[in-house]
Order: structure tokens, then C-alpha cells, then sequence
């Protein structure tokens, strides 16, 4: 158990949070929400201990192990990858490391026999003999195969360094486990193993994600940062979600009898308590939901951007072909290889896979990269608008108030025309007349959105727009893009996102072959993901 006991965190311009009285319980797995800059990472930084509160205190039981996600990519760089998830568990890694070196002297003494045998029965109280083979199955089960566990960390790349300091983090059975952004960087078939690990795991497991899926899968309970509090609610992302939604209105229908209430708040919780999900944890989540009562739902405080795309004219019946399109990237390497498709009406195409080949695609369809093979040819009725996935060239060096950055891309040049736009992505008042080079990268993509939406298209391609986002500009841009009447080409991290926009998928592999489906995204990782 974690008591946490009248936490404040206080600076001289600003309070995070204060008088936060929570207790965490083993079994269950918390996730941490709030706005940008609400203090998530501080928060879990104060119960791992990594930080001092302003004042209070955190509690826990002093034989707990707690375990922590590395986000230093490059911590272990020297390290083989299997001794790298074994210093998961400090106090093991040692002892195998002291007990080594006394075997290894030369002149060995009877003390040396002694401190060893006190060692080797201390390493096999704590497993010891099998940490090999667990840290083994940890990394086979994030998809790093055997014949890369003896391997330096430095010959990893990027995925695969996040995916040993994922299976470092869970090694040797921690009592407590903190995850700070754990899916960032990993395909879909870790992710999955990762759902299903927690879903067994028997202790505490807190957690810090922008991805509502995984959010929503493994989550028994939502730990909200909202108003300068830190509250805890019962059940996943979107039950959250929904029932402030659900607050909200009650609170705005004053006259509504309070009988009405409790039974819409019951009718809501019976169809969030049926929902599918691993038994576990959908079991626990009943229980505690059942329990909710009117008093128990609070409306939140977020602001949501408004994403909404116009549909410019009716497309025709041909709107995008690719015959036999190759493309490579710098060192020669095909990236794409004899890509033929053809986009039809409806089509809302989730790309997955091979970042770069999919990036490669994008810019090409879209007139920013003539180096290919074959041919791309859009209908005569197509008005299309993209998305980059490096807005850099968009803004640094650009010394232009936001009124004035947009101006540059719109015909009506007025500043209450430009002002509503602005508003809509939460730039209101004198927020408006920030310098677009200042801006976080948040900001930049909720403005790249504003430049997307005063030109009416009816083929949108998006590379990588939840990036840098917050969940409720996830969830904004996410209701905005289902609700778009056109062509849709897209590519996302967001598990979620791709799930309830695409209608087809597109896997780039990486030697340059694809497959191309028209199935959504849960079939596709039932028939080809899983099933492989």
C-alpha cells in the first residue's frame, strides 16, 4: 500500500497541487490525467521518491520493492541487454556481481567462503537462478529475440532500448510499479503483451499515458490532477471520461428531478460495467462501480480545442492512384517497393509500420518529394490538405504574433475571422498575440490545425497528428476526423485514434513490401498481428 498524506507542491508563481490525501492499493492499476504542466510527472517523481513535496509526506510499506520506467534511452549504453533488465532489481545484481568477483580471486580465504555462502543464500531466496531466464522471457515478450540479449545496449535501436528498459522496469516482481509514458516508442504486439503482463500483475501499478486504449484496457482506477487537486475515480479512461462528461450535463439541467439523475447515472454505469475488457481487471472495475454514487461524478475543469474539418465539394470517382511506386531513402535503401493503390470513395486509410516509408509516402502524394519511381496522380475534383510530421520549417525563425501566423495562409485577412479560429484551438484573448516561435509543441500542432481548417479539402493526410498533444486535444482531433465526410490518409501512435477512424489498413514492412486491407484496425490485429 502507498499512503499519500497531505502532499502539496507549491512554487513562488505557481501551485501544482496541494492537500492531496490518496491511498493506492495493491491489485489495481492507477492512471495518472491532467492538463500539460498540471504536474503528472512531478507527481509520480514524489512517490517514487525522486522528489520532495512541498509539504506532507508519502508512506509505504518499508519491505516494498518499487520499480520505476527509465527514461534515459541512453543510461546503459556499455551494458550487455540481459544484465541491463537484471539491474531492474538493484539489490540482486549486486549480490551476482559481489558473489562473482570473491569466485574469481585467486587467493581464496575463508572469509571470502564464508560472505559468499551468505550471498548465494540471499541471491536464491530472491530467485536469483532464474533471473536470467526471467529477464529472458520479459524481452522475448516485448519482441527482442535471443540472439540480441547478449548484445551491448549502444547496438539497439531506439525501440528496442525503450522495450529492455521497459522489461528492466518489471523484472524480479516489484511491489510497486510507476510508468511514465510506457507504449511511447513500441509496436502494437508489445503493447499488447504489456496489457496483458499488468493484467496479471498482483502489485501496485501507477501509470502516466497519453494513449486512451491502453489507458482504457488496463486501469482499474484514474487518478485525475484537476483544479490544483488531485482526486481518484473508479474505473478506466473512458468512463472517466464520460461521466464528467455526464456531470456536466446534470450540473447545466438544474430542473431535471434528482430520481432522473440516479437513473441515468445507473443506466450508465451498467452499460460501462459490461463493457469487454481482461477479466481482471473488468471484474474489479464492477465491483467498484457499482458502488459510485450521484455525489461521486464531478465535472472537470478541461478545456477542449474544437477540431472540424469542412468537407470542400463532393469528390468524384477518382481520387487518388499510385502505380508501381518505388522510393528509397538517402543511403539507397527501398523503403517502398512496387506500391500500387488506389484510394476510394470513403476510404479513411490507417498507415501503420515503417515510420519512414510512411513519411516517405506522404510527402510524395503530396508534392514535397519528387525523388521516386512510378506515378501519383490525384483526381481532377481533389482538394487535399497534409499534415506534416516536422512543423519546424513552419515556425522557427518565424516572428509573427499567432493573428498574424495565420494571416499568412488565409484569404479573409480580418482579426475577428482569424480570432475564431484561433479560439477554437484555446488561443483566446491575449493569448493571441504570442509569438508563434515561442510556442510548445503542443501549441505548434494545435496551430497547424488552425491553418488546416480555414481551407476547406475533401482528402485530408495526417502524419503523426497526436504527437505532442494532450488527451483532450487527442480527443478533439480524434471526434473531428470521425465526423469528416472525406478521404482521410493517416498514420498514429494512438491506438484509440487509428481504431475508430480507419476503415482500411496499410502496413509498410521494412524492405519496402506492404499489405493493404480494407478492414478496421481490431480486425487487422486479430487476423495478422496476433494470429503471426
Amino acid at each position: 500500500m502507498i499512503s499519500v498524506n497531505n502532499v502539496s507542491v507549491l512554487f513562488p508563481d505557481k501551485k501544482l497541487f496541494d492537500d492531496v490525501n490518496l491511498i493506492f492499493n495493491p491489485g489495481n492499476c492507477y492512471g495518472i490525467i491532467g492538463a500539460n504542466g498540471a504536474g503528472k510527472s512531478t507527481f509520480l517523481k514524489i512517490l517514487s521518491g525522486e522528489k520532495d513535496p512541498s509539504s506532507g509526506n508519502v508512506s509505504m510499506n518499508k519491505d516494498a520493492r518499487l520499480s520505476k520506467l527509465s527514461q534515459d534511452h541512453y543510461a546503459f549504453e556499455d551494458e550487455v541487454v540481459i544484465d541491463t533488465v537484471i539491474m531492474g532489481n538493484k539489490r540482486l545484481y549486486d549480490i551476482a556481481r559481489e558473489k562473482d568477483a570473491i569466485y574469481m580471486k585467486e587467493d581464496f580465504s575463508d572469509e571470502d567462503g564464508m560472505r559468499a555462502g551468505e550471498l548465494e543464500a540471499e541471491f536464491a531466496e530472491m530467485n536469483g537462478y532464474e533471473a536470467e531466464s526471467e529477464a529472458s522471457t520479459l524481452l522475448q515478450g516485448l519482441g527482442i529475440k535471443v540472439d540480441m540479449h547478449d548484445k551491448k545496449m549502444s547496438e539497439l535501436i531506439e525501440s528496442d532500448k525503450v522495450k529492455v528498459l521497459l522489461a528492466q522496469s518489471l523484472f524480479g516482481n516489484p511491489d510497486i510499479l510507476l510508468l511514465d509514458e510506457p507504449t511511447n516508442g513500441i509496436d502494437i504486439k508489445a503493447v499488447l503483451w504489456l496489457q496483458d503482463f499488468l493484467a496479471d500483475f498482483a502489485g501496485i501499478v501507477i501509470v502516466v499515458s497519453h494513449d486512451r486504449y491502453f489507458l482504457n484496457e488496463v486501469c482499474t482506477h484514474m487518478v485525475d490532477i484537476d483544479f490544483g487537486k488531485i482526486t481518484m475515480f473508479v474505473g478506466n479512461y473512458d468512463f472517466w471520461y464520460e461521466s464528467s462528461q455526464l456531470a456536466q450535463r446534470m450540473a447545466k439541467d438544474q430542473n431535471k428531478k434528482k430520481e432522473d439523475k440516479i437513473k441515468e447515472l445507473q443506466e450508465f454505469i451498467t452499460r460501462f460495467s459490461a463493457n469487454k475488457s481482461k477479466s481482471k481487471q473488468a471484474t474489479s472495475r464492477k465491483k467498484l462501480l457499482d458502488k459510485i454514487t450521484l455525489d461521486d461524478i464531478k465535472p472537470s475543469s478541461r478545456k477542449y480545442p474544437f477540431v472540424g474539418f469542412e468537407l470542400s465539394r463532393e469528390p468524384g470517382n477518382e481520387i487518388l492512384n499510385c502505380e508501381k511506386l518505388t522510393a528509397r531513402d538517402a543511403d539507397g535503401n527501398e523503403l517502398i517497393k512496387d506500391l500500387s493503390l488506389r484510394v476510394n470513395k470513403d476510404d479513411k486509410i490507417g498507415f501503420i509500420g515503417n515510420e519512414l516509408a510512411i513519411t516517405k509516402f506522404f510527402e510524395i502524394v503530396n508534392g514535397e518529394d519528387d525523388n521516386y519511381e512510378g506515378e501519383c496522380k490525384w483526381g481532377q475534383t481533389i482538394t487535399s490538405s497534409y499534415f506534416p510530421k516536422d512543423n519546424t520549417e513552419f515556425f522557427e525563425g518565424v516572428d509573427l504574433t499567432l493573428i498574424d501566423w495565420l494571416r499568412q495562409y488565409s484569404e479573409e485577412g480580418s482579426e475577428i475571422y482569424l480570432r475564431g479560429f484561433l479560439g477554437k484551438m484555446l488561443f483566446a484573448g491575449d493569448t493571441a498575440l504570442k509569438k508563434a516561435n515561442v510556442l510548445s509543441g503542443g501549441e505548434r500542432v494545435r496551430m497547424m490545425f488552425s491553418r488546416m481548417m480555414l481551407k476547406p479539402a475533401n482528402i485530408l493526410t495526417f502524419d503523426q497528428p497526436t504527437n505532442h498533444l494532450d488527451l483532450e486535444s487527442i480527443e478533439a482531433v480524434n471526434n473531428g476526423l470521425i465526423s469528416f465526410k472525406g478521404n482521410i490518409l493517416f498514420t498514429s501512435q494512438d491506438h484509440q485514434f487509428v481504431s475508430s477512424i480507419a476503415n482500411r489498413i496499410v502496413e509498410f514492412f521494412p524492405d519496402g513490401t506492404y499489405r493493404d486491407v480494407s478492414m478496421t484496425y481490431e480486425d487487422y490485429i486479430n487476423k495478422y498481428l496476433i494470429e503471426e
